[in-house]
């Protein structure tokens, strides 16, 4: 009935592509014509094992990565779906600033055919990373959770667990350098009140991009402290 009904209403009113503006005349995506879906640009193996950045500007094994080189991880791996470039970005910006839910299916989409990152969070337990309460307030949502909610359904994977909070209220990272990011971010995030964590369980953060990876080696940090033994990380895009 859902997509009877869906259907029925892009036929109504049919959907604009949120990258050019266009209709979106059939193709696999609701919210990306058929032009625009055929530009994301899924990441392949090789990868890098740290961040996820496709070869060649990552050599396989991580360690000469230019993206990552100066990250000292937390965590073990990092998966990124695709980069975070023309269409794919107009997505994340659609739901992060724009409030966009509805691209979520586009999103869950992108998952499903994100062959290396389904093996990499599979038999895990997501954990998204959080915002701020004050940012959550302003926003309305938390888009790794959402993020991560549908990586869950795509993946087969039981409901994300909100197992950290942000206890500091950090400036935006936007307009900081790599140095700057980690320092800003320092001892941010903790467990959650009354949560625990299963040392004999694999964890993976999400998030919605993998920038300088301060954000979530400082969220690996706090589970690391916590007890945590298997964690490894996984997001949206690369940017």
């Amino acid at each position: 009935m859902k997509r009877w009904l869906e259907a029925l209403g892009d036929l109504l009113f049919p959907p604009v592509c949120v990258h050019c503006g266009g209709l979106v005349e059939g193709g696999d995506y609701r919210h990306l014509c058929a032009d625009c879906g055929a530009q994301i640009e899924f990441v392949h193996p090789p990868a890098c094992e740290v961040c996820g950045h496709p070869y060649p500007d990552a050599i396989l094994g991580g360690t000469d990565c230019r993206h990552c080189a100066d990250l000292v991880p937390a965590f073990g791996r990092g998966r990124a779906a695709v980069l975070l470039r023309g269409p794919a970005r107009s997505l994340l910006l659609e739901l992060k600033y724009r409030g966009g839910r509805h691209v979520l299916g586009d999103v869950e989409a992108i998952f499903r055919r994100s062959p290396l990152l389904l093996a990499h969070v599979q038999g895990a337990r997501l954990v998204p990373v959080p915002l701020h309460p004050r940012k959550r307030r302003e926003r309305g949502f938390n888009q790794s959770d959402l993020l991560a909610r549908v990586l869950a359904r795509a993946a087969g994977l039981p409901h994300p667990k909100s197992l950290l909070c942000r206890i500091i209220d950090t400036p935006s990272q936007t307009a900081l350098d790599r140095t700057d990011r980690r320092a800003n971010l320092k001892n941010a995030f903790a467990l959650a009140p009354g949560h625990d964590l299963n040392p004999g369980l694999r964890y993976v953060l999400v998030d919605d991009v993998f920038t300088s990876g301060s954000t979530l080696n400082s969220c690996a940090a706090a589970l690391r402290r916590a007890g945590c033994l298997r964690l490894d990380v996984a997001t949206f895009a690369h940017g």
